[in-house]
């Protein structure tokens, strides 16, 4: 498969009773088509996969597939720090419709650089398309460059989500093979395009998904001086989605738009008074509120 363009990393919207509201999850899916987004990344850590049951995070895959109608891709969250779970979510994939799985690094455990090759080698041989996900800050573990040179040879190893908040590993990565690299921080969207990313897994884009594609589209096609105007104008927003651990605040983002409920699973929990009221200011400056 080919990526490139703006993915929207959506949340899981849950009901006051914190059941998945799908219902919920089906108009925000869209609502993001509708926007012009390329593709949908499902039960990603901005979708609470941590907190979904087996169960859950496969019907959450299943109706946004469904939702999307074929309009966009899908790259649905499989991940896990155990290999054999990551496997069996993995292979229920297969016949679903999804268009590649999003795998993160192993979290906790921090394997070794040859753990590492395994592991996702093992994912890839199942056929799926594998989009790495380096995530350092959540995963204490950084996937060395050495193991991503490697892992580019194989063939269903297709991209790699960069959100370590390095702008060089985007060249880093290029300078030793030939991977697609899209980025995983929407304030770092721009400066990775301008250095060969071919787009973004964006939590942004959950609510201004037309602003982001646009942005994007622009910087791919070189228009580097109409896509500033757009990071620039949107910043602000960008910082603010991470006043709080992701994905609070662009739930309570999304909440205060009237579009989900303000609704958590332990140990999130809602903003604090003091940020909320900086974030409502922000949506407000940005004409969303």
């Amino acid at each position: 498969m080919t990526l490139s363009g703006t993915y929207t990393a959506i949340v899981t919207p849950f009901n006051q009773d914190q059941s998945v509201d799908y219902g919920a999850l089906r108009q925000l899916v869209q609502w993001q088509v509708e926007n012009g987004v390329q593709g949908l990344v499902p039960v990603g850590t901005t979708g609470e996969s941590p907190t979904l049951e087996v169960d859950e995070h496969l019907k959450v895959i299943a109706t946004t597939v469904e939702a999307a109608a074929g309009k966009v891709q899908v790259i649905a969250g499989t991940g896990a720090n155990s290999t054999s779970e990551a496997l069996s979510l993995t292979t229920e994939l297969l016949g679903m419709g999804v268009d590649a799985t999003l795998q993160v690094t192993p979290y906790y455990n921090k394997p070794n650089a040859e753990g590492l090759f395994q592991h996702f080698s093992a994912i890839a041989d199942l056929g799926v398309p594998v989009v790495l996900y380096n995530v350092p800050g959540r995963t204490s573990k950084e996937i060395p460059l050495s193991v991503i040179q490697r892992l580019a040879n194989h063939p269903n190893i297709v991209a790699i989500k960069e959100a370590g908040g390095s702008v060089e590993r985007v060249s880093a990565i290029h300078n030793l093979c030939d991977l697609t690299v899209v980025s995983g921080d929407d304030t770092l969207t721009l400066p990775m395009i301008s250095v060969g990313a071919a787009g973004v897994i964006s939590v942004a884009a959950n609510i201004i998904p037309q602003a982001v594609s646009r942005m994007v589209r622009l910087a791919l096609d070189n228009d580097f001086a109409k896509a500033l105007e757009i990071h620039r104008a949107n910043y602000p927003l960008f910082a603010a989605l991470f006043i709080d651990t992701n994905p609070i605040p662009v739930k309570s983002a999304l909440a205060m738009m009237d579009r989900i409920h303000e609704v958590y699973r332990l140990p999130l929990c809602k903003l604090a008074s003091d940020d909320r009221q900086k974030l409502s200011r922000t949506l407000q400056g940005a004409g969303l509120l």
